[in-house]
Parts: structure tokens; sequence; C-alpha cells
């Protein structure tokens, strides 16, 4: 019986050693992840944005619908996955989790049609900003949400979030402190248009830190899956993206095509923005703040190293260095948590 226990503690011990194994590789394996993602989208969105191409340029109202239509088809292969491959089972999920709960599905209208402004916004920010300014400039979202979860969560923060907070500001005012060397770039960039992007980058910030939490409270006041509320949030974000295509490209769509000027590059963009919710949600899932903070901070570095070597639309400064390090830092502090010390037990 001795010989029975010893094996059976020994096999749950092997059984947890490889749960914890493969929960690390999950969390490396989603950072890397998040890391080409985010990398990966910005840069290209930036090089689609400003290539210089015969005919009309791509529409980006048409490549955020197309990016939610395949977030749709993406979530609904989740489900059906999650229903053990049956088409019943999947019908009837999204029969009694959708169509059956009109009203919890009406709940996701608001934080849809506030994302699907933001993805718009990204592609008039990428049009007018380099992809490093960008990035950096971004991170403000971690402000905004902030906020947003102390007014609406009710959410403490500590002090190291306070202050990581004060840390963000100084950077990004930083990497928008304007230089002598950027005089090179006036040409293809002038104040205008940076004026332009850096405007569309803070609505977007305000946009993601309401839409993150008002989602995350729904999730919260619910038991649906996060893949039937990404259905419901494409649903309807591709009703307002149809819309906004309708009122601000409608002559040249129908002058031109729903396809006009889409190449390879143009449907890279649109998969990865498409992918970029669910990318998100494996994050929150198998990763912690830390490892986000680490994604976010590779991810600045590597598309101001790309954005100067390969773009070549982007010439890094002094001043602009000592603001991707305080926001580098900021984002590292907001997710510390320090764990307080224990007190030793008194025999």
């Amino acid at each position: 019986m001795e010989d029975n226990g010893l094996k059976i503690t020994t096999g749950n011990n092997i059984s947890e050693r490889e749960e914890k194994a493969m929960s690390a590789n999950l969390k490396y394996l989603s950072l890397g992840i998040l890391v080409f993602q985010t990398t990966s989208l910005v840069l290209t969105m930036r090089y689609s944005r400003t290539l210089k191409e015969d005919g009309p340029r791509y529409l980006s109202s048409t490549a955020v619908v197309i990016a939610e239509l395949l977030k749709i088809i993406a979530c609904i292969l989740l489900v059906y996955k999650d229903s053990k491959c049956s088409l019943r089972t999947l019908n009837r999920v999204l029969h009694d989790e959708i169509l059956n709960k009109p009203m919890e599905t009406l709940k996701l209208a608001i934080p849809s049609g506030i994302y699907t402004l933001q993805n718009n916004l990204l592609y008039v920010a990428l049009s007018n900003l380099d992809a490093a300014t960008y990035q950096v400039t971004y991170q403000l979202k971690i402000l905004t949400t902030a906020l947003f979860s102390v007014s609406m969560l009710s959410k403490k923060l500590g002090l190291y979030q306070w202050l990581s907070l004060v840390i963000l500001m100084a950077g990004v005012t930083f990497v928008q402190w304007p230089s002598d060397s950027q005089e090179s770039t006036s040409k293809e960039l002038s104040a205008g248009s940076q004026f332009v992007g850096l405007m569309a980058v803070l609505t977007a910030c305000f946009s993601s830190g309401f839409a993150g939490v008002y989602f995350e409270k729904i999730l919260k006041e619910t038991k649906q899956s996060v893949w039937i509320r990404n259905i419901q949030l494409g649903s309807f974000g591709s009703i307002f993206g149809l819309m906004g295509v309708y009122i601000y490209d409608g002559e040249l769509v129908s002058k031109n095509g729903f396809f006009q000027g889409y190449n390879k590059l143009t449907w890279i963009v649109v998969v990865l923005q498409a992918l970029g919710g669910l990318v998100i949600a494996a994050v929150i899932k198998y990763a912690d703040n830390i490892l986000k903070g680490f994604a976010t901070s590779l991810s600045i570095i590597l598309s101001t190293l790309i954005s100067y070597f390969w773009l070549q639309d982007f010439v890094p400064t002094s001043v602009f260095f000592l603001g991707a390090i305080l926001v580098i830092a900021a984002t590292f502090l907001y997710g510390y948590d320090p764990k307080p010390a224990g007190n030793p037990t008194k025999a």
C-alpha cells in the first residue's frame, strides 16, 4: 500500500511539473506572438500608408470592416472547437448566447462602436506619424485605462501605479518634444500632419481606455465566453464599419470598388489587425502584467530600429531615447506587484 501511495505521489509530482512547464511555454509563446503581432502590424500599416504606388490607395475604412469579418470567422471556429467540433452544438450555442439574449448582445454596441472608431484612427495616426513615435505615444492608453478603471470599476491603484502614470506622461511629453533633427523630415511630414497624427493617437488612447474597461465590466458581469463576446463585438463592428464606408468613402467605393488598391501587403495588415484582439485575449489568459510590459518594451525597441534602418522615416534623438526609456520603465512599474514581506511566526 505504501508503494502504491509513493507511486501516486510521484506521478502527481511529475504531472504538476509538466503542467508548470506547459504553462511557462504558453506564457512565452503568447509573449512572442504579441511582440510579433504588435510590431509587424504597426510597421506594415505605416509602410502600406506611405508606399507610393500607381492607382488608388486602399481605403482604411474598408480594411477595418474586413478585419472585423475575419475576427468573427476566427471566433466562430474557436467556438466550434470548444463545441467538440459539432455543428449542431455550435448552432445551439450561437442561437442561445446571441439571438436568444438580445439585451446582452446590445450591451456590446457601445464598445464595438468605439473600437471601430479607434481602428480607423490608428490608420490616420500611422499615415501621419512614424512607427516609433506612434508606438511610444500610444502607450498613453495605460493612463486612460487606469483612470477609467478607477472611475468605472472602483479599482484602487497603488503608489507604484500612480508613480508609473506620472513617469508615463513625462516620457510621452519628451517623445513629442520638437527637435532640430525633425527638420530633415519636414518635407515628408509637415507640422500639420504630425498634429493630425498626434490627435488621432490621443483620441485612440481615450477610446481604447474606455472601451477596454467597459468590455471588462461586461465580462465580469456575465458568464459568456470571450469568443462569444468577440463575435458580438465583431458583428456590431462590421455594421458600424460599413456605415463609415458609406458616409466617408461611398463615392470612392462606387467609382473604384470596395477592394480598390488592395494588394498582398494590404491583406497582411488586415489579417494582423483581425488577429490582434485574439492575441491579447490569449495573453490575458496565459501571461501576467510584467510579461505584457516586456512585450510592449520589445515592440517599441523593434519599431524604433526598423523605422530607422528600413523605413528610414525616423531619426532618433537623445530626447526621444529618454522619453522611450521612461515609457518602458513606466510600463514595467505599472505591472509591478510588490509582495509584502512575511512576518516570522512565533513559536
